[in-house]
C-alpha cells in the first residue's frame, strides 16, 4: 500500500520482520521488544533498515518486587506470564530479585509463587482473562497477597481476582489506573515501558532521513521505563527505599545481573 515506514509490535514477530525488511530495502522497519541478533553467537545483525525497539523492563521490575516484598502481610506474593518468551520473563525476573533484595536487606522471608528463576506460572495466552483469574486465584489459595500479571489482557483476570480477594496488584507496560482504572485502588504500582516514545522516535528519525539500524535500549536512566506513581499501600519509608534503589541503579551502584 505503500508505506514507506512499518512498525511491528512483539517479539514472535521478529523472523516475519526481518524478512519483510530483507524484501523490500526501501522500507523502514521498527519492531517492538525484539532485538536481531545472530542466534548463535547473539551478536547484533539487524538489516540495515530494520531497528529494534527494546526495554530493560527488568530495572523497575526489580523496585516492583522490592515494594510487594515491603507491603506484602502474608510473606507470599505472586507472579504469572502470559507465555514463557523473553520479553515476558524479564519482568519475572526482575520482580523475584527485587523480592530477593529486600529479603537481603530486612532479614525477611517473602516467597515469591510463579516464578524461581527459570520455570514458572503462563497462561499460554494473552486475551483470555478467565485463564488469567484462575492462575491469580490458585497463587492468592497459596498465601499470596500481592499479584504481578504479565500477561496483557489476560493478566486483567488476576487483578480481578486479587480484588475479589482483597489483595493487591502491579500492573504491566503503561500505568493501570488508565487502562483498568476499575482496578486502580488495589495497584501499588505498574512497571512501565515507553512503547509511545520509542515508536514516534523511529517514525520521526525515518520522516527526517536519519534512520539507522542501531537498537533502542529504554532504561531508567533515559525514561524508557519506570514505574507508575505508587498507590496509597505503600509506606513512605517503602517509597524513599526505592528511590534510593532506583538512583543506584542508574548510577551503576546497584548492578541486577
Amino acid at each position: 500500500e505503500g508505506c514507506n515506514q512499518i512498525t511491528t509490535v512483539g517479539f514472535l514477530l521478529g523472523d516475519a520482520t526481518r524478512a519483510a525488511a530483507d524484501a523490500n530495502p526501501d522500507v523502514d522497519f521498527a519492531i517492538v521488544d525484539f532485538a536481531f541478533s545472530d542466534p548463535e553467537t547473539f551478536e547484533p545483525n539487524a538489516p540495515a533498515n530494520a531497528k529494534g525497539l527494546t526495554f530493560d523492563t527488568g530495572q523497575p521490575s526489580f523496585l516492583a518486587g522490592y515494594i510487594a516484598a515491603g507491603t506484602s502481610t502474608s510473606g507470599k506474593v505472586g507472579t504469572f506470564g502470559g507465555l514463557n518468551i523473553p520479553t515476558v520473563t524479564i519482568f519475572m525476573e526482575g520482580f523475584r530479585k527485587g523480592v530477593e533484595q529486600y529479603n537481603e536487606d530486612n532479614g525477611t522471608a517473602v516467597e515469591v509463587i510463579g516464578w524461581d528463576g527459570t520455570d514458572g506460572s503462563f497462561t499460554e495466552d494473552f486475551e483470555d482473562q478467565a485463564k488469567g483469574q484462575q492462575v491469580a486465584e490458585q497463587m492468592i489459595q497459596q498465601g499470596a497477597d500481592i499479584i504481578f500479571p504479565v500477561a496483557g489482557p489476560a493478566g486483567l483476570g488476576g487483578l480481578k481476582a486479587a480484588q475479589d480477594a482483597g489483595a493487591n496488584g502491579i500492573w504491566v507496560d503503561t500505568d493501570g489506573c488508565e487502562p483498568a482504572a476499575e482496578y486502580c485502588d488495589i495497584l501499588l504500582t505498574s512497571v512501565m515501558k515507553g512503547m509511545d516514545v520509542a515508536v514516534e522516535d523511529a517514525i520521526q528519525a525515518s520522516v527526517d532521513d536519519e534512520f539507522s539500524n542501531e537498537v533502542y535500549l529504554g532504561t531508567l536512566e533515559n525514561g524508557g521505563v519506570d514505574l507508575a506513581p505508587l498507590g496509597d499501600g505503600v509506606s513512605e519509608e517503602l517509597a524513599t527505599k526505592v528511590d534510593e534503589l532506583k538512583a543506584q541503579i542508574i548510577s551503576g551502584e546497584l548492578t541486577l545481573d
